[in-house]
């Protein structure tokens, strides 16, 4: 997420201890030498001559995308979600679900009409936290994506698959309601399901239990950069031998009262209560913040031999990615962006390619003051030149979706490879002069796409990359 406005939390006075006492158990650790780092070519992106860092050519550690499953505020349907950002349409209204008007902020990119029906039998639809049950039709469609629905789930090894479904915030609205009718009613009107499902790895849980699906299973939650490190997470897993096949993404479900209330308070949003379709406005001059979504984005990854095996629906290749950390505050990014571009070159450097041969970047783009520009910094540092790299901000058009924001970009982001079009960053109507980028502003691009890179950054410094490109065999 990162970056919320100016002066609004203000940095730790806590400083790094200089000349720490020797650890009595490590003696040794004060003098390891420095972890050498990578140094990629500066040659520009269009040079011809330079070789590419060699590629994962080993079948069972290259690591394929062979299903996507969604639920936006565009719909459930992958297809009907692209071709929505690809015509520039906004997803931003008025907030309906709850009376909103005492609130500055009064807008969002809320899901209006979700149906789990055949996805969800009635009875747990009505108790599960609306972050369950995204997980679960976009796991499940993901799965019907990859050629796995019900009927073919026997063609694999279950004891081999995992789920890796991560969300910022939990199960927000049973949280919320558990605390109320704690003070209202007293603790014997708690619900029992009050703690299972307010937990953060119950998506993945329940998604497994649903399929019976034992391999690795866990939630990782990294603020707004989750669904990247589940993505990460998930390919590892299976490039170590440990699975054959990952559903991994990231869920959230937060635009209720308390979740709305949390993030006014740390003054992080856009106030444009007269025009909410614009508010969302990614790298433009007059921007005042993000706008909240929500959904589920994720991904079917597996093995290439797995999926060869099976004969599976091969729609691109995750090539590889990067997690890392700013240290530095937990809102605000580092000035000089080494957080963010040490993450990139390391997830280039996992994914066996070089900056010149990277040529389109979903970025994670806001819409704050400080973030936005902070992001762009630190991609000049790793491409030295941008005239044939396009970028662009998914946010725009659905908000910043919180842990699954990284889940649904990720699918914008194959989309554009298997398409060979961009979507449009919209508002883009007074644009920062020092974002020298082809921002694909307003209008849709066609773009042939060699390889993409897509950005999460969360609350905490957390930040995460991540590689994908066309298949190849």
């Amino acid at each position: 997420m990162q970056a919320l406005q100016p002066s609004s939390l203000r940095p730790s006075s806590l400083k790094p201890l200089k000349n720490p006492k020797p650890n009595p158990h490590f003696p040794n650790v004060s003098t390891l030498p420095p972890r050498p780092a990578k140094k990629f070519s500066s040659i520009t992106a269009s040079s011809p001559t330079v070789s590419a860092p060699k590629r994962e050519k080993d079948p069972k550690k290259r690591v394929v995308i062979t299903g996507m499953g969604l639920v936006s505020v565009f719909g459930n349907d992958v297809d009907a979600y692209y071709e929505k950002l690809l015509a520039g349409e906004s997803g931003i209204g008025i907030i309906d679900r709850f009376d909103a008007s005492k609130f500055p902020t009064r807008f969002a990119g809320q899901i209006r009409g979700f149906t789990s029906e055949s996805y969800i039998d009635g009875k747990n639809d009505r108790r599960l936290d609306d972050c369950l049950r995204y997980c679960i039709v976009a796991g499940k469609k993901a799965l019907e994506d990859a050629d796995l629905g019900a009927d073919n789930l026997s063609k694999i090894d279950k004891e081999r698959t995992g789920v890796l479904v991560g969300t910022g915030m939990g199960g927000l609205t049973v949280f919320s309601d558990g605390v109320q009718n704690l003070i209202e009613k007293g603790y014997r009107k708690i619900t029992p399901f009050f703690i299972p499902y307010s937990i953060t790895n119950m998506s993945s849980a329940l998604l497994a239990i649903e399929l019976g699906f034992m391999g690795p299973n866990y939630s990782i939650s990294t603020a707004c950069a989750t669904s990247n490190y589940c993505f990460y997470a998930a390919a590892n897993h299976i490039r170590r031998g440990e699975a054959e096949l990952m559903i991994a993404g990231g869920t959230e479900a937060a635009i209720i009262p308390i979740g709305l209330g949390g993030f006014v308070a740390c003054r992080a949003l856009s106030q444009r209560n007269d025009d909410p379709r614009t508010a969302s406005r990614p790298w433009d001059k007059d921007r005042d913040g993000f706008v909240m979504g929500e959904g589920a984005g994720v991904l079917v990854m597996e093995s290439l031999e797995h999926a060869m095996k099976r004969g599976a629906p091969i729609i691109a290749e995750y090539l590889g990615g990067a997690v890392n950390c700013d240290a530095h505050h937990m809102t605000d990014p580092r000035a000089d962006g080494f957080g963010v571009s040490s993450c990139i070159e390391r997830s280039l450097e996992d994914a066996g390619v070089s900056p010149e041969e990277v040529n389109y970047i979903n970025a994670h783009a806001t819409s704050t003051l400080a973030g936005d520009l902070a992001e762009i910094n630190a991609i000049k540092k790793v491409f030295k030149n941008t005239s044939d790299i396009k970028i662009n901000a998914t946010k725009s058009m659905i908000g910043h979706c919180l842990g699954a924001s990284g889940g649904l970009e990720a699918i914008a982001t194959v989309k554009a490879i298997t398409t060979g079009w961009l979507h449009p960053s919209i508002n883009q109507f007074n644009p920062e002069p020092s974002v020298e980028f082809d921002t694909v502003a307003n209008q849709k691009k066609q773009h042939e796409v060699n390889v993409a890179i897509s950005n999460s950054f969360g609350f905490g410094g957390h930040n995460s990359v991540v590689a994908f490109s066309a298949f190849k065999p």
